[in-house]
């Protein structure tokens, strides 16, 4: 009898675990607001591969940044934005935001549609679904690298291609 209970429970715990587990769209569907039009990493490759002008701001962090960042990206932290960050742009370009997993960066590009910026994107699934995406990214002397800055130990699980950097 107890064999078989312990049988039951095991079975109780395991499916509850397979269930609690999310995939990283609906993880994605659960943070975002919506209030910046996401762009799938297939249409920014197009636009950087057909040379169309637009502006590339990762909203990570230096440290984040300097492990990798997609090529021809501009540094713009979340922690320490201002409007003047951005004075450079033109506010009738396209714009395209991201960080890790699209949180931080859907936020930034709310304060970019409140400057008055008309085209504003936000790189579905980050820079992670980029690289899982097999794209490209280059690290601080701008060369192809594997790194990619996973942010913390329980975001990084989304990260499933390159290296994880923690540091």
């Amino acid at each position: 009898m107890k064999a078989l209970s312990n049988i039951i429970w095991m079975t109780l715990i395991s499916c509850s675990v397979a269930c609690a587990q999310q995939t990283l769209d609906e993880k994605l569907e659960s943070l975002y607001h919506k209030t910046v039009p996401l762009i799938q990493p297939e249409q920014l490759a197009d636009w950087k591969n057909q040379n169309a002008q637009v502006f590339l701001l990762d909203t990570r962090t230096n440290r984040e940044f300097q492990v990798s960042h997609i090529a021809g990206a501009e540094l713009i932290d979340y922690e320490s934005f201002h409007n003047e960050d951005v004075n450079h742009i033109p506010k009738n370009k396209k714009v395209v935001v991201y960080c890790s997993v699209g949180y931080r960066s859907e936020r930034i590009g709310e304060k970019l549609q409140e400057l008055g910026f008309t085209e504003v994107y936000n790189l579905y699934g980050g820079i992670f679904q980029w690289k899982n995406q097999d794209h490209q990214v280059v690290d601080a002397k701008n060369l192809p690298t594997e790194n990619v800055h996973a942010y913390n130990k329980s975001w990084g699980q989304w990260l499933e291609k390159g290296v994880k950097v923690y540091e």
